[in-house]
């Protein structure tokens, strides 16, 4: 099992996607996201980034 995802690890880290879109005001759809510009991208997964380092340090 060691590298593989399971299911429940992937729809929260959709979710988390999804929220993290939200709070920088991308329009992302489930599925396929191909209108995107890389800058739109980039910021989601810059904030998901920022936020699991933040809660890191809250621990």
């Amino acid at each position: 099992m060691k590298g593989e995802m399971t299911q429940k690890g992937k729809e929260a880290l959709e979710r988390f996607k999804m929220e993290s879109a939200n709070e920088m005001g991308v329009n992302l759809k489930p599925g396929y996201n191909g209108d995107l510009t890389s800058r739109e991208a980039g910021s989601i997964g810059g904030q998901m980034v920022k936020k699991m380092i933040d809660a890191y340090k809250m621990q």
